[in-house]
């Protein structure tokens, strides 16, 4: 997977100064690039171990149902406040500067299903983490993670310590 880094544009200084931004959506714009990603991240885990594929906002949304679909297993968002028009459950979690909130619905993970929980971006952890929560809180298991990059230098797997990772692309 390591060509695929050669897809990807490094963007400096995005969002902000000292940040160096991994913009994916070179990546995707590429045929090869975008199905190899595709079916790195559906072969991540046996399909046997998997009850649904969670894809969090907004990036996770590229990627998630593609996975479920080549998986056949069912797609459910987790979303930003007041996006999901039905009852929900949210969780709220710290970001680096203040927190944020997410939700799902809350019929959407049923008491001892195993989720899959598809992102972009394994960073800090935190929202992997917070989706994670979630998951348990509507009587899920998580079966793991899957992320098309990780940001080893952030060390957010050791945010996930227990649970299975598997990401394509490392820096």
């Amino acid at each position: 997977m390591n060509h695929l880094k050669s897809l990807i544009r490094e963007v400096p200084d995005f969002p902000k100064p000292g940040i160096n931004f991994f913009d994916i959506t070179t990546l995707m714009k590429d045929p090869e690039g975008l199905r190899e990603v595709m079916v790195g991240l559906s072969n991540a885990y046996p399909v046997p171990d998997v009850d649904v594929v969670i894809g969090i906002e907004a990036r996770g949304f590229f990627f998630a149902p593609s996975v479920a679909y080549f998986m056949g297993k069912g797609f459910v968002p987790v979303r930003k406040p007041k996006k999901l028009p039905s009852v929900t459950e949210s969780v709220e979690y710290a970001l680096e500067y203040g927190t944020d909130i997410l939700e799902i619905h809350k019929d959407a993970v049923s008491p001892g299903q195993r989720v899959l929980i598809v992102d972009d971006v394994l960073a800090t952890g935190g929202t992997a983490l917070a989706v994670a929560r979630l998951v348990k809180q509507l009587g899920g298991t998580v079966a793991g993670f899957a992320f098309v990059l990780e940001l080893d230098f952030l060390k957010g797997r050791e945010r996930l310590d227990g649970f299975k990772i598997a990401s394509l692309i490392h820096y």
